[in-house]
């Protein structure tokens, strides 16, 4: 069974005599009280290689329950391929009646990409209970750091250090979930955003999963991930193959940011990727709610142009008997109750204006209390026929995967976007899927986006999944951004966004400014802190303009401009990422050649010294000479002291990359729950 020898830093040109040399001096001491042979971390680890661990391969065949063969599986190395970057291992196991393949693709960003692909070669089907992704870990990865969370909170981090045993997170939401692992990483003592030596790995599925990582008594340590089914979910027919959603790994030496910086380089370099600048837009959700009126929506739509809105997004509300979340859904079509024209009127105003026409969908859902719903009970997604499966938000999900269901549905959405100049789709999951297996689902929601942007090549797609529920790297082979939470609130968004890039680059993730006041948190925040969190990443706007003061709306007019012009920047450029204390954190995009660089200070709450200590700025040209500036987006910031740094008054300050890196600058004591923005440019060599 083959093992990985090393994934980590670059060993440097290596010939085919000196790997062979790495390779057979890798091979590991028989301990006392061990397998006679070497047990080593392999590409399926398994118990007929000495492995007393989790399983890479489990299953069993109904028809001979008490094979033992097919129960432990010991399949061996038939032969291993080449294709640039590409490894592809295949094993056999005649007298199981499984062939298995893995491949490994090393891509150039230096990610690495594995599957397993289990083909049934026996008279009998095959029910696989797990096929786990693995890949070993160093003796000095001592802490693992993964990321948990809840509606209107996802993504928060929690770290631990690795000891015997095995830490399994699974997620049985029929979707990634708020509280998904999303990365889990192991790494060398207190590693940080810009320090330590990390080893992250990424279940690429929008499904059910389970990320594991596990260290023997023996000091063996693995990292591996695959999908996470109930009894009997998949089986592999006679002649039928199954192949697992990808594992993707880094590993990077300069911290979390080192990982990012990979990360974001392989997903802006996937096929697909829409290439022209982020649209500025404007989602109707928190300024109208289900509210829907022509004469309201004209004026908002009027704000939104005036300030330099270039999308503007119709949310939930327009379809048949939607006047709250408990009727209408599954019944895509206009209200001509509410829009006795059609959305035509609203439409025509909103693409006079010069701005592109967005819609909210939830193709995957449906209202107890809708016409499909009546008519087409079978529909629902059930585990049992005849049980009706607990409600969620008033709602169940419909079954895709039922060829009629996923028709009507297909057809529906066909419908408006013949119908009308529909440039985007923010598209809603509300609801687990815990009542049924739930891959058919994610299965047919994946080929209902293909079919939908290969008909409509221009069509664009934002993931929403009540906020931030749908947040993976396999969404985003088919969506343009995702919505990382359903809360605007200002100091929720900044710890939201700072884990969700990780991941996935800004450009990708929806950033919008709320009202003053949160509609998730009830908290209010200055509108300076709101426009700041909203910069660094796909800007949009969810307040309502048409009841902003004068002075706000001008506020936001300068911030869309400013969007306008550093977008180019936020789409190319580097997330880099300070290690603070979380009184205060520090983030920045630092652009190509670092010629330039945006960079937020975010006050989350009262500094523990009457000195606050020294800003640094991470990322920048050690040797070369920048200007730094303070930009006051509306208000300036809040702050408490009798008299700031020089520098801080005279708004701006010269100094070469490796000061602010190294030495920083002086911050004066800012109240809490402030945010204030730098500029910084480049002026001089070395």
């Amino acid at each position: 069974m083959p093992v990985v020898v090393h994934w980590g830093a670059d060993l440097g040109g290596l010939g085919r005599h000196a790997l062979e040399a790495l390779a057979d001096s890798q091979v590991p001491a028989v301990t006392a009280s061990s397998p006679d042979v070497p047990v080593r971390a392999t590409l399926l680890p398994l118990a007929a290689d000495g492995w007393p661990g989790l399983p890479g391969l489990a299953g069993w065949r109904p028809a001979a329950p008490d094979d033992g063969a097919a129960r432990r599986p010991a399949p061996r190395q038939v032969r291993t391929t080449s294709d640039g970057g590409t490894v592809t291992v295949l094993l056999a196991d005649p007298a199981a009646g499984l062939e298995v393949a893995v491949r490994l693709t090393l891509h150039a960003q230096g990610v690495l990409e594995s599957t397993t692909t289990v083909t049934n070669r026996g008279t009998t089907p095959y029910v696989l209970d797990r096929v786990v992704s693995t890949l070993p870990l160093p003796a000095r990865a001592t802490e693992v750091l993964d990321l948990s969370g809840r509606w209107a909170g996802e993504r928060r981090p929690q770290r631990a250090p690795l000891r015997d045993g095995l830490w399994e997170r699974g997620t049985r939401h029929g979707r990634p979930g708020h509280d998904a692992p999303f990365a889990t990483v192991a790494g060398t003592p207190g590693f940080g955003f810009r320090s330590g030596e990390v080893w992250g790995v990424h279940h690429a599925w929008s499904g059910d999963t389970s990320v594991r990582v596990e260290r023997l008594a023996s000091g063996h340590a693995v990292v591996g991930a695959g999908e996470l089914w109930g009894p009997g979910d998949v089986v592999v027919g006679p002649g039928e193959t199954y192949t697992s959603p990808r594992t993707l790994a880094g590993w990077s030496d300069a911290g979390l940011d080192g990982l990012s910086e990979r990360f974001h380089a392989w997903v802006r370099a996937r096929p697909g990727r829409a290439t022209r600048p982020r649209p500025v837009t404007l989602n109707t959700w928190e300024a109208v709610y289900f509210e829907h009126d022509l004469d309201r929506l004209r004026a908002l739509a009027d704000a939104a142009a005036r300030v330099g809105v270039e999308r503007f997004v119709l949310d939930d509300g327009w379809f048949r008997g939607r006047r709250d979340d408990r009727r209408g859904l599954g019944d895509w079509t206009v209200d001509e109750a509410v829009w006795p024209d059609g959305l035509h009127p609203l439409v025509q105003h909103v693409t006079g204006l010069g701005m592109e026409f967005g819609l909210w969908v939830e193709p995957e859902m449906v209202n107890a209390d809708s016409d499909v719903a009546r008519r087409h009970p079978a529909w629902v997604l059930r585990a049992t026929p005849g049980r009706e499966p607990l409600p969620w938000r008033y709602q169940q999900a419909l079954d895709l995967a039922h060829p009629d269901a996923y028709a009507h549905v297909r057809d529906a959405v066909v419908a408006l976007l013949d119908e009308y100049p529909i440039t985007y789709l923010k598209w809603d999951q509300n609801r687990d899927v815990l009542d049924a297996p739930s891959r058919g689902q994610v299965l047919a929601t994946r080929r209902l986006m293909d079919e939908l942007r290969e008909r409509f090549p221009a069509l664009e797609i934002e993931s929403c999944s009540s906020g931030g529920g749908k947040v993976d790297l396999d969404v985003l082979d088919r969506a343009d951004r995702v919505w990382a939470s359903d809360t605007n609130d200002a100091l929720e968004r900044q710890a939201v966004q700072r884990w969700t890039g990780l991941l996935v680059p800004p450009e990708l993730v929806g950033t919008h400014v709320g009202d003053a006041r949160s509609h998730t948190t009830g908290r209010t925040h200055d509108l300076s802190l709101r426009l700041v969190t909203a910069l660094f990443g796909h800007s949009g706007i969810e307040a309502d303009l048409t009841r902003a003061t004068p002075e706000d709306v001008e506020a936001v007019a300068r911030w869309v401009r400013l969007v306008k012009e550093l977008r180019p920047l936020v789409a190319t450029g580097t997330t880099v990422r300070a290690d603070t204390a979380d009184e205060c954190w520090v983030h920045g995009i630092v652009g190509p050649g670092a010629q330039e660089a945006v960079y937020a200070v975010v006050t989350r709450a009262a500094s523990s010294a009457a000195v606050p200590p020294a800003l640094l700025l991470p990322g920048l040209d050690p040797r070369g000479t920048y200007r730094v500036e303070r930009v006051d987006l509306a208000t300036p910031p809040l702050v408490v002291g009798d008299a700031p740094p020089p520098w801080w008054a005279s708004g701006a300050v010269e100094l070469p990359g490796a000061a602010l890196a190294e030495v920083g600058l002086p911050l004066p004591p800012l109240a809490p729950e402030q945010g204030v923005l730098l500029r910084v440019t480049r002026s001089g060599g070395a």
